[in-house]
């Protein structure tokens, strides 16, 4: 039984002691062995991990671990699939984008998840902005791929982040730096739940914020297919999101003052972010897409993560149709998108623009020098 507003608050304190067993098991051997140069290998060599793969070349355990892991979640239908189909037909390019702004700056807002990820070397660290862009925007766009939910190829790409979140836990457990009794479990089961609440209705709150409209179908969709994301991610039925997209809201709501606070790791890792945008964004560009986060993601929260503000969001207003700083500060980038006449949703074409400018830096981050595929680390170090 999938997680409701009723359940949430106990079941996720118990989630927050719980990791993965099957995983953990399997990764503390294979770090034991040190044989994780070979996993990264192998999520490097192989494209997809389809159900119908040929395991027989991998360690029987991992081949074993594998097929378990390709089944679906209990409860998915065609239905579901078609749901989630809808929505990405009609949102990918900015819910991409948003996933990978709104989304990632939200679970450095996590103080756990915050220090999770600073203190994670590479994934984390000092290099971690472009790393973990570019791994998240493998997730992002493969979510949105056609047959992605049907080829097996996004249930694979999940199941090498399950394994990557074992290893996490396994370098925290061999290093003595984590504060179970304070933190519960690194990478718990509740972190990852609530890393799905943070990349799919707080993502819907932030499109309605931006006057971007979502039918309910299409809302359904989007938490259908994090429902399936959250399976594959080996989390534990009863803290499952379920698929009832007002459900997560109202949990969220509720939840989301509980995890959601100022940290040093929060602001540092908004910071190397911020930064990571800016060097690849176009002059100007940056201030816009800061704009359309500050939105999104409010400004009450995007103080909290240390989100600059924008010259484009005076006084914690929204952007405001025709206002020349668009074009101004944008330097041309948005022509006269912002000469709107009352009614008409001054964000519509600034989206346009920030969304096409936004997946070309996921695909850059796919592309140069980064390295678009989960990496497993045979130990902790978060590069400071």
């Amino acid at each position: 039984m999938a997680l409701t507003l009723a359940t949430a608050a106990a079941e996720l304190e118990a989630a927050n002691k719980a990791g993965d067993p099957k995983a953990d098991t399997l990764v503390s051997d294979l770090i034991e062995n040190e044989e994780v140069d070979g996993v990264n290998a192998l999520f490097r060599a192989i494209g997809t991990l389809k159900p119908d793969s040929d395991l027989s070349a991998l360690p029987e355990r991992l081949a074993e671990f594998l097929r378990e892991a390709a089944a679906p979640p209990p409860d998915w239908s065609e239905a579901d699939v078609k749901a989630a189909e809808g929505f990405f037909a009609h949102h990918h390019g900015t819910a991409s984008m948003l996933q990978g702004t709104v989304g990632l700056i939200g679970t450095y807002l996590s103080p756990t998840g915050a220090f999770t990820l600073r203190s994670t070397g590479r994934l984390g660290g000092v290099e971690g902005p472009g790393r973990r862009l570019s791994q998240s925007s493998r997730l992002f766009i493969d979510m949105g791929d056609k047959n992605a939910m049907r080829n097996g190829t996004l249930a694979a790409n999940v199941t090498k982040v399950r394994l990557v979140h074992a290893s996490v836990r396994q370098l925290h457990k061999k290093s003595g730096q984590w504060d179970y009794a304070k933190w519960g479990e690194p990478v718990s089961q509740k972190y990852t739940t609530g890393a799905a609440c943070v990349f799919s209705t707080q993502i819907l709150q932030g499109m309605r914020r931006l006057g971007i409209h979502v039918s309910d179908e299409d809302a359904h969709g989007f938490m259908c297919a994090w429902h399936y994301v959250n399976h594959y991610l080996g989390t534990d039925e009863r803290w499952l999101l379920p698929k009832d997209a007002d459900e997560v809201e109202r949990v969220w709501n509720q939840e989301r003052d509980k995890e959601w606070q100022k940290s040093d790791d929060g602001v540092f890792m908004t910071a190397q972010a911020i930064k990571f945008y800016r060097d690849l964004l176009k002059p100007g560009a940056s201030d816009a897409y800061i704009a359309l986060t500050r939105v999104a993601l409010t400004d009450e929260y995007a103080d909290m993560a240390g989100v600059p503000k924008s010259p484009l969001d005076l006084a914690g207003k929204p952007l405001a149709a025709g206002h020349g700083l668009v074009s101004g500060a944008a330097g041309g980038l948005f022509g006269g998108a912002a000469e709107k006449t009352v009614g008409v949703n001054p964000y519509k074409d600034v989206l346009g623009v920030a969304s096409k400018a936004f997946n070309e830096i996921e695909q850059y981050a796919l592309t140069h020098d980064q390295d678009d595929q989960p990496q497993m680390h045979q130990e902790l170090d978060d590069n400071r």
